[in-house]
């Protein structure tokens, strides 16, 4: 899965362990999110879009079909 973290939380001017220590998860979860290694459980995608204000949908982009 796509998506935007990194501009989101750049634009915020966050950190990414500032935005792990918000949301509970490490710095190191965080990365592998922006870094697309990683697709962050429903749990914690609606976490993340709670702290940012945006939609999920703003952050995570499906792939193509």
């Amino acid at each position: 899965m796509n998506n935007i973290l990194k501009e989101l939380r750049q634009a915020k001017a966050l950190t990414q362990q500032k935005l792990a220590d918000a949301v509970q998860v490490s710095r190191q979860t965080i990365i592998s999110i922006e870094s697309g290694k990683y697709d962050p459980s429903l749990p914690l995608a609606f976490k993340i879009a709670r702290f940012l204000e945006v939609r999920i949908e703003d952050i995570f982009l499906p792939e193509p079909d």
